[in-house]
């Protein structure tokens, strides 16, 4: 029986299916305005993930935070981004793709004005928390709409000139937030956003055509968001509060019990859910399960360097804001020249060489970040460090993902990829909520220079023994034949429910787009 264009099923003769609309062509303007609305969208996030730990130092002083403050302000925003996007791309697949996108860019601006505004570091924590919710829902669409908006034969032009577009914000971003931070204040890198979020609302209600996917059925896994949400906040909250030793030792516990049970709940839901947020049976891949757990050693690691060096920089070496932010400008310019290269490296040799060398690597520079010393230069200690710590980065982030995507059946690319970017977050929000408890920095130490030095070189130990985990790891798990064989042929793996899940990820296989005839009038950018 053939299936109207919105989905309803006709009622009396078989008719054929309406024809596809035409899609968008890159080398015309429409094109350039439906790439340069993503760029804009997907830019505030990437502003954002650069420049808030530049700001960590200024906002302890400003709202008088202690080191629990500055934790949850980083781990609210990864809190509900990670708990959230894979239900962000299914209801940008069932409700419309622009449609979410528009109401994620317009969810993620008010929550920056409440950033900008907020008078504690509670309520800051709080629009950070409600940040991530328009993250998760923003985040999923970016390239969702590139793939489904632009002609199969230019997608791969478009996905690639996003990459680059979008590198250059990540870019520029620790500049531009340094320079906010020091000319202004730290609510400016927030209130930067309220231009660019209402901007890329506006071009998308007039130049991106909305797609969905049709075939897209049942339920949204609401428990299953919800449970997951509830268990990694339970269990951040148990991690930060037995660091910070101001909370009653019977709350964190409850916490710590409440987010265990609620995790192993999730897991049994999804087992039994008719359309899981998380399909299990995706994992009876061994390699992308061990490519996930690969991801999950490096980026609690990456976490790790990331969340504590700016903020060593400023607190125990004296930098500005500005100086701190282009210290890493090496990471990105590396990232930036040698990511494809090394992914190109991985489909030549295999990935399980690139995935042993490039951790290494990374833990190498995390153990050069150890002789960085209150009083020393930047070209002596902390150059270093950084180029080599890049070095790292640029070999392992292409391969790792590309591993874990072609461990995964090819119609379940877009879930690889969700479940790939949700174990990233996950492992960075852990870190950051352990760590500190590890070095031993509670209360008012994270802004003490001297406390922050000595904690500074456990948390850099312990980041560089994670590294060289996820080295171990990929030694011992992944096989060189993967990114050639892609995933175990579906005979001899469980049957995992279809839904289609696009995530900020370059996918490595396009999902046939359903593009819809452009409305008479835009759509509003809120969900109906």
């Amino acid at each position: 029986m053939a299936v109207s264009v919105d989905g309803a099923r006709p009622t009396g003769s078989v008719s054929p299916p309406p024809p596809a609309p035409e899609t968008v062509r890159y080398a015309t303007a429409r094109g350039r305005w439906v790439l340069a609305v993503t760029v804009v969208g997907s830019g505030m996030g990437f502003l954002d993930a650069t420049v808030v730990n530049v700001a960590l130092p200024a906002i302890a002083a400003d709202l008088d935070a202690g080191t629990a403050g500055l934790q949850w302000t980083v781990s609210g925003y990864l809190l509900t981004i990670a708990s959230l996007i894979l239900l962000g791309g299914s209801l940008a697949d069932r409700l419309g793709r622009r449609r979410m996108f528009s109401f994620g860019v317009l969810w993620f601006t008010a929550a920056s004005l409440l950033c900008a505004l907020a008078p504690s570091i509670e309520l800051l924590v709080v629009a950070r928390v409600a940040q991530g919710v328009g993250g998760a829902l923003l985040t999923p669409g970016s390239l969702a709409i590139i793939e489904s908006s632009f002609r199969r034969e230019d997608r791969a032009r478009a996905i690639g000139a996003w990459s680059a577009l979008t590198g250059i914000a990540a870019a520029i971003g620790p500049l531009v937030g340094g320079y906010l931070i020091g000319a202004l204040s730290w609510r400016w890198i927030f209130l930067i956003n309220l231009p660019l979020g209402l901007v890329a609302a506006f071009l998308a209600a007039r130049h991106v055509p909305e797609s969905r996917d049709e075939g897209a059925t049942g339920r949204l896994d609401l428990a299953g968001s919800v449970l997951a949400a509830v268990g990694l906040g339970g269990v951040t909250f148990a991690l930060i509060g037995a660091s910070e030793g101001g909370y009653a030792p019977a709350a964190v516990l409850v916490a710590g019990l409440g987010g265990a049970l609620a995790l192993a709940v999730f897991v049994t839901v999804e087992r039994r859910v008719a359309d899981p947020m998380l399909p299990l049976g995706i994992f009876a891949s061994r390699q992308f399960t061990a490519a996930n757990l690969v991801t999950f050693a490096v980026y609690a690691a990456l976490g790790s360097v990331f969340f504590f060096l700016v903020v060593y920089l400023q607190t125990s070496l004296g930098y500005s804001p500005l100086a701190a932010g282009a210290a890493s400008l090496p990471v990105t310019a590396l990232m930036l020249l040698l990511s494809s290269r090394a992914g190109a490296l991985a489909q030549r040799v295999g990935p399980r060489l690139p995935l042993t060398v490039g951790p290494l690597i990374l833990a190498a520079g995390m153990l050069l970040m150890l002789r960085i010393d209150p009083g020393d230069g930047y070209v002596a200690t902390v150059l270093p460090a950084v180029v080599v710590f890049g070095l790292g980065l640029a070999a392992t982030v292409a391969p790792v993902t590309a591993t874990a995507l072609a461990a995964a059946a090819e119609h379940h690319s877009g879930l690889a990829s969700g479940v790939n970017n949700a174990v990233s977050r996950v492992a960075q929000l852990l870190a950051i909520a352990v760590l500190p408890l590890v070095a031993g920095l509670s209360g008012e130490e994270f802004t003490d220079p001297r406390a922050l030095a000595a904690g500074f070189e456990i948390a850099m130990a312990v980041a560089a023994a994670l590294a060289v985990a996820g080295a171990a790891l990929a030694f011992l798990t992944i096989r060189d034949d993967v990114l050639e064989q892609g995933a175990e042929t579906e005979e001899h793996r469980p049957a995992v429910h279809h839904r289609n899940c696009a995530v900020a990820g370059t996918p490595l296989h396009a999902r046939e787009p359903v593009v819809q005839p452009e409305p008479s009038r835009p759509a509003s950018p809120a969900p109906s």
